[in-house]
């Protein structure tokens, strides 16, 4: 575990668990090629801030890294769906462009 991701991870035991913490940690995770642990950490993000666009955005990546394109479809959905009703359109426009590479892919 790298130094950054050690200070992360002991704000988070130290219980100052917050969404953009536990999407950090996720991010650091999937960087460091450790999706199942991305995958908690995201899920939980999502959880503790179920509008919040880029975390359902990541958490759809790391889902496909671990080869389940349902769920990643249901993520960048629902990520698409808060990107629009918040005006993201940066977020908007990845989210279209994952789901039609995602439909690409399946046929």
């Amino acid at each position: 575990m790298n130094p950054m991701t050690q200070r992360l991870q002991a704000l988070l035991d130290a219980g100052k668990e917050t969404a953009l913490l536990r999407y950090t940690l996720g991010k650091a995770a999937l960087d460091d090629a450790q999706p199942a642990t991305a995958l908690e950490h995201l899920l939980r993000a999502t959880t503790l801030d179920p509008h919040y666009s880029v975390a359902w955005k990541l958490l759809g990546k790391t889902q496909l890294a671990l080869g389940d394109p349902a769920a990643a479809r249901q993520a960048w959905e629902h990520g698409l769906a808060c990107a629009q009703d918040k005006g993201d359109a940066q977020v908007v426009k990845e989210l279209g462009v994952f789901l039609k590479r995602l439909d690409k892919q399946q046929g």
